[in-house]
């Protein structure tokens, strides 16, 4: 019975992984696309969030079948209802994808960031890329060191989202109130990717060890 359950939570993980691998290439697309105006590349990321959020009905079919027919208790109803919460946080962070690439196709064929905040979107994205890149890593190997860097990772974007409103608040900004509503609106949904993520590792941290972070 103990190992049938373990089979059953590899299985959840397994599609964690897939789920996470999902997400993490919903959002470099997006980045992509958003700093290069592609409109069909934003289109395959609005298009292809229907995968993720399959993905994410079938880990919460999974999890709701193995508690009614196994009945866990204790620690191992914790990693069931965990594995769910994973798969919310990443659903979550596939949807903020979207969120990107709508950005692009609303202003296409002009640039939805203007080039005084290129560089700190591209910054942005290379951050956001680099913590599903460890999402993915930590879900597959169930690495509790990974899980918890993603906190201390996450302080480069709190950084950058810092730095971008002091650009577009300060006196010398050159542009008007359109253009600093956009990069507002963008640098929120790379700061909540990235704390998405961080929750993640939060769970992730428990998955491994059967401890809080």
């Amino acid at each position: 019975m103990r190992e049938d359950f373990q089979d059953e939570l590899t299985r959840v993980s397994r599609t964690l992984v897939t789920m996470a691998k999902a997400v993490r290439e919903a959002m470099r697309q997006a980045s992509s696309a958003l700093l290069t105006s592609d409109h069909t590349m934003a289109q395959q990321v609005t298009a292809r969030d229907a995968e993720i959020d399959v993905l994410y009905r079938v880990v919460e079919d999974r999890v709701y079948d193995l508690v009614a027919r196994r009945q866990p208790v204790a620690g191992d109803l914790r990693k069931v209802l965990t594995a769910l919460q994973v798969a919310a946080d990443l659903e979550r962070m596939g949807d903020l994808s979207v969120h990107v690439a709508r950005a692009a196709l609303r202003r296409h064929p002009a640039p939805a960031v203007v080039p005084e905040l290129a560089d700190l979107f591209r910054a942005m994205s290379t951050v956001a890329d680099g913590l599903a890149a460890k999402i993915v890593s930590a879900l597959a190997d169930h690495d509790a060191v990974l899980g918890a860097q993603l906190d201390r990772d996450d302080d480069a974007m709190d950084h950058l989202h810092r730095e971008l409103f002091s650009v577009m608040l300060s006196p010398q900004w050159p542009l008007g109130v359109e253009a600093a509503i956009d990069g507002a609106l963008l640098g929120r949904y790379y700061e909540r990717y990235a704390d998405h993520a961080v929750n993640v590792g939060h769970h992730v941290v428990f998955l491994a060890s059967g401890k809080d972070d």
